[in-house]
Parts: structure tokens; sequence; C-alpha cells
């Protein structure tokens, strides 16, 4: 029986009987340097476990150059595909001397008989991959146990619903009677809903009769969910909507309603609710407090395996409503509903985790009249800083006056950037498409989006011209092999992120898709039909799986921060350039495998973009 290690992917699908079959049924292989081990059409006839030593999956169709797409080590295998397949698809060449572990094929066929999930294992997508990975992560967390498996259904309560012509005197009653905060009043053909302050402020504000209909205090507006959501997502809702209760819907039936105090009591820790410290925060201080808990949410989040999309979506919302808390701080109400705060970049699409430089600007009314504006700016800008948003190298920021104009100078800009076409014009919208409002008006955002999708979805050569930066970065596949150092790893935020996150980009330019995530760009164009629903997903899945690498990364260098003699900038510029490396071979063989993997549907993606944008020839 052969001695090998089985304790990873995919032999831990395997039970004890399976992997003893490995052990008995496995032989060890001697190959030399440059010897091919598989070759391009070879049937397969082995699957190959790396011991020691290196092997490159290489593509004799593409130019020498190029034409290595894959790195394996120890730890590593290959060749089952080419088993499924019939035949190996690419070549197999050791690139030092190696010994590999043979597992024939007709041992490896029947362990996919005995073991569907190991089985599926060599067939599924990136997507389902991925969630091994999530779910090894998520081993042992405790720190936020329950945090992201409770559901809707296990915290809503029952609803208290009234016919539209019930008195107020009647529904203060009942109020009373059932202990809720709230009600809802039925209506012909939709719902609304009535709380506590809402009947108090009629009686006593508006000395409303207590024999009016509670219809007519009623608000429609509602925001609701299903009741397999997680409680998690609920709180995102609540915090990104400024509600503090949701209606649970279930096939447009009416199934129960969700207060923020039945969530927070649920949880049996409130000390990781940053969203309830954000929202209860009065002041500067008490809301620099709850934004440097951020950093804490996000380790907690990650060490229960939570889905990346989800850590997202509740960060975005937090950062969002930190920045809008700190506009009502700075900002003179009479202001409010003439302007628009917008963020961009990352945090405009939902997608920064922790904090980084700012990228914010403003859209006026034009009939707005606002003394020293320019000073009111530099203090948000000056606010931000305070709150933990470093400033923005590239100056992209409220005080900056290029960052501040109406309307209708917004509007004149953006024709200028599509006419002009050049480098500059073309960073500057696409940092307009991923502009989200945090504060303000946010109409006068969807005014300016409006012009933009106008003057620039229609136009073939501008999409072009805007495709082509996808492509400025090499997909750095054939540097699996060659990271001895850690300043030698990985860019992945050029190599993997960059191309997706651009690609989608021009993608939902193309097709107006007002939707700034790439997530939900990325959802989009599946339902548009623009892109195939699985390759959307992988698309999805690749962009999660660089994001937390790249996170992992930010985390570490968080903790272990560059020498204290650095200037503050030259120490966030090497933060920031630590965080975006990731060095392959301190990486799990499962988090190579998805890395290779991801880094293929990339290549892909940007093909496809070349063909349909016409780069090829230029």
């Amino acid at each position: 029986m052969v001695d090998v290690d089985l304790s990873q992917l995919p032999f831990t699908l395997l039970d004890d009987e399976g992997r003893d079959h490995i052990r008995r049924g496995i032989d060890l292989a001697y190959f030399d340097r440059d010897e091919i081990i598989l070759e391009t059409g070879q049937a397969g006839e082995f699957v190959f476990l790396i011991h020691k030593g290196e092997v490159a999956e290489i593509d004799p169709t593409l130019p020498s150059s190029t034409s290595r797409i894959g790195h394996y080590t120890a730890g590593d295998l290959f060749g089952a595909i080419s088993i499924l397949n019939g035949k190996s698809r690419y070549r197999f060449k050791a690139e030092q001397e190696c010994l590999c572990y043979l597992l024939p094929k007709a041992l490896f066929q029947q362990l996919c008989r005995q073991y569907p999930d190991f089985s599926n294992f060599f067939r599924q997508s990136l997507t389902h991959k991925a969630r091994l990975l999530t779910e090894k992560r998520a081993e042992g967390g405790v720190t936020m146990a329950g945090f992201m498996l409770a559901k809707v259904s296990e915290c809503m309560r029952e609803p208290l619903l009234m016919a539209a012509a019930t008195d107020i005197a009647s529904a203060v009653k009942q109020l009373k009677e059932s202990h809720a905060d709230s009600l809802l009043v039925e209506t012909q053909d939709i719902l609304g809903m009535v709380t506590k302050t809402d009947l108090l402020n009629a009686l006593v504000l508006k000395g409303s009769a207590v024999t009016s209909a509670v219809d007519e205090i009623a608000h429609f507006n509602l925001v609701t969910v299903a009741p397999d959501q997680y409680l998690f997502e609920v709180l995102v809702l609540m915090t990104r909507h400024k509600v503090s209760r949701v209606v649970v819907m279930e096939q447009n039936a009416l199934k129960g309603v969700v207060e923020l105090t039945d969530v927070l009591s649920y949880f049996s820790s409130r000390s990781y609710v940053v969203s309830l410290q954000v929202e209860q925060a009065a002041n500067l201080e008490a809301l620099s407090a709850a934004s440097q808990r951020t950093p804490e949410l996000v380790k907690a989040l990650m060490a229960q395996g939570v889905k990346l999309r989800f850590a997202m979506d509740l960060l975005a919302a937090l950062n969002g409503r930190i920045i809008s808390k700190a506009w009502e701080f700075t900002i003179d109400e009479r202001y409010h509903e003439q302007s628009c705060m917008m963020v961009m970049g990352s945090e405009g699409r939902g997608e920064q985790i922790l904090k980084t430089d700012q990228d914010n600007g403003l859209i006026l009314a034009d009939d707005t009249q606002w003394p020293d504006l320019a000073s009111h700016m530099q203090t948000l800008t000056d606010t931000l800083i305070q709150l933990g948003y470093p400033p923005c190298p590239g100056n992209i920021m409220v005080s900056n006056s290029e960052w501040v104009a109406t309307v209708s100078q917004w509007k004149g800009n953006i024709a200028k950037w599509a006419r002009e076409r050049d480098g500059d014009s073309l960073m500057k919208l696409a940092i307009m498409l991923d502009a989200h409002a945090v504060a303000g008006n946010p109409s006068l955002l969807e005014s300016v989006r409006d012009e933009l999708f106008e003057r620039c979805s229609g136009d073939e050569l501008l999409l072009s011209y805007f495709a082509r930066t996808a492509l400025r970065f090499s997909t750095p596949l054939t540097l699996f092999g060659s990271l001895k150092k850690p300043q030698h790893g990985i860019d992945i935020k050029k190599g993997g992120i960059f191309p997706i996150v651009h690609g989608v980009r021009t993608m939902a330019l193309e097709r107006r898709i007002k939707a700034t995530s790439t997530f939900d760009r990325l959802d989009a164009l599946a339902a548009d039909g623009r892109l195939d629903r699985r390759f959307a997903d992988d698309l999805g899945e690749a962009l999660a799986l660089f994001s937390e690498l790249r996170l992992k990364q930010q985390l570490t260098a968080l903790e272990t921060p560059v020498g204290a003699q650095a200037s503050a900038q030259d120490a966030s510029s090497q933060n920031s350039s630590r965080a975006n490396r990731v060095v392959v071979q301190n990486l799990s063989s499962l988090e190579r495998d998805l890395l290779r993997e991801a880094m293929h549907i990339v290549k892909d993606f940007k093909q496809r973009l070349s063909h349909r944008y016409h780069l090829e020839y230029s």
C-alpha cells in the first residue's frame, strides 16, 4: 500500500474505504525534465497527483510565447478531465524532474460511480467548486455563529392586518392589544403600513380625528423580503433604505413583518451589528467609532464563511450610510434637495470591502445658489478623512472643483468626453458609469446617467475604444511556476479583477444597464441574453474569488503594517501594492485550482470582448 497524503480535496469527498482503495491501487512514477507526461489528443489512462516537481500545461495551438497556460506543483492533480472527456485537450510536460502518483483510469471511474460528490468535483463549474472553498473557510468559525444562517422565516412576526376603512381609534386599540409596533392596511391593490409614530403624529401634530380612516395616514412604498432570505440581507435592506421594518411576502401573499428590534434581539451578540451603531451616531465622534469597527465586522463575516457578495452588499450599505451621515452632519439641510453626492469606483459598484481612497463627486441642480460651496466641500472631504477614508491620489473628490458641477455642466462634460475618446476622457466616463448616489437628491444623478447612455450606448467606435482598456493587462496564467519571492506575486487586481469589472462595465453601457454592481450587471446581461447564464455565473464567481484572495492580503497588510518610518502616503501605497499581490505558493491546493480556472475564465472573457468589439484589429 502506497503512503500518500489524501487529506485534501477532492479526496476528502471519499470515505476511509475509498481512500484505502486509492492507496492500494496507485503507483509512483518518475518523469524526467522536459518529458511529455500527457500529449494533446491522447486518451487519458491515469489521474496524476504530483508528489514532487512541477508540470506545465501547454496549448500547442498558441504561439510559443503564450502557449504555457497553466502550472501544477506538489499536491496538484491533472488528467481527470482527459479521462472524462476521452482525450486530453492540452499537453502536460515536466518542467523539472517529477514524481507523480498514478491513479489508473479503471479505479478512478469506479470511484466516480461509487462516490457522486467525488465525481461531481471534476464535472462542476467554478461556481460550484467555489462553494467548497467557502465551506472550508467556515469550518470552525465561531465568531458570529448563526449570523448568516438565520432566515427571515425564523424571525418574522404575524402581521397585524386591517381594512382601509378602520378608524384610527380602533387601530390604536388593536396595536396595544397585540403589542405590535406597526400595522398593515389592506386596500384593493396595494398594502400600506402605519407605525405607532405615524398614529402619534396624526393625532398630536396634524390634529387628525380619531374617526379618520387609517389608510389616510398609511405609507405605501414598502420594502419587501421573502421568507427564505437571510436576516443578514434584511439588515442590508434596512440600512440601505433607512427603514426599521420590512414586509415578508411569498408569491404575492402576505406572510409577516420583520422589525429591526426583532433582528437585533435574534442575534446573541449585538456587538457586530455595526449598522445600529451607525444609525444611532449623533455626532462625528460616535460615527467615527462605528466606522472604525468595519474591519472587525469584515473579519467576522469571513471567518463565518459568509458568501463574499453578501459581505460586499452589507459593507457597501454601511459605507454608504456612514458617508450619508457625514453629509448630514456637514451640509446644511437647505441644500440637500438641490444636490447629490455620488461615490464612484469600487465604492460606487458596492465592491469595496475595506475602506480605500475616496472617489466622490457632487451634482448640483442648475438653479442652485450655494455660497461658500468650495469651503463646505473641503470640510466634507476632511470629515471623510477623519472617518477613515483616505484622500484620492488622483484628486477625484468633492474638494476638487472639477468634480463639482451642475446637471447641465455634467451633461456637457459627458458630451465632451464621448467626443474626444482619449484615455483621460474614457477613464472619466468609466468613473461616471459606476457612480452611485449616497446623499442628497438621487434624481440629479439619474438625469446625468440618462445623458451618458444616450450619448454612448449606440456609438460602436466609442465602445471599441472603451472596451480596449479591459485588455491592457495580460492574464498571468504563465506566472504560476515562476513565483519564488513574495515581491513576484500575481497582481490580482490587474490580472483578474479589472478585466472582469471593465469588460462587464462596457457591456452594461452598450445595453443601457443602470445597475452599478458588477454582479448585478452580470445578472442583467444574462437576463438580457448578452451572456449565457453559466458563463455569467462563472465570471461572477471568478470575481468573488479574486476579491476574496485580495481581501485576505488586505487583512494581512492591516495586521503587519509597513515600517513606522514610512510616510502615510508611502505606507498607503505599499499596503495597496501588497494587498493586490497574491503569491501562488502560499495558497492551498484547492485555492490554486480555483485560481487557475478563474484565470482561464478571464482569458476566455477577454477573447469574447475582443471579438465583440473588434479589438483584434486594433
